[in-house]
């Protein structure tokens, strides 16, 4: 794995890390029961994806509780419907950020997939 792959992989197992913290959150702070019930299986998901990311890097990240404090004051502040459309535009570029190691690392290509159904069942949370 060359330099530039490696640092994708880390900043991606971050995000990744980051991103268990803010879903436990949003579940934490839903007013709606399936939100609640999405939201966690979406942290559970993400977690699988931190561990993809740890098999090329080796290294031990410790999450960051920025967006997990931000979001669901965003949900509060923005409402429910621009908040969540902003939580799934992340996931589909999450999901852009992801081609190039997909092409290259057939076990990221299941991550890469699973951040757009994540934007997806984020946006129909909205229906």
């Amino acid at each position: 794995m060359n330099q530039t792959d490696y640092k994708s992989m880390l900043k991606s197992q971050q995000g990744e890390l980051d991103a268990i913290l803010m879903y436990q959150a949003l579940a934490d702070h839903a007013t709606n029961k399936k939100d609640a019930e999405i939201f966690r299986k979406l942290a559970k998901e993400e977690g699988r994806h931190a561990a993809v990311f740890h098999n090329y890097t080796s290294v031990e990240l410790r999450p960051k509780k920025l967006k997990a404090t931000l979001l669901p004051i965003l949900v509060k502040c923005l409402g429910r419907r621009r908040a969540y459309q902003l939580i799934a535009n992340g996931e589909y570029s999450a999901a852009k950020k992801y081609q190039h190691l997909a092409s290259l690392y057939p076990e990221v290509v299941s991550v890469r997939d699973d951040e757009t159904r994540h934007g997806d069942m984020v946006l129909k949370l909205l229906l």
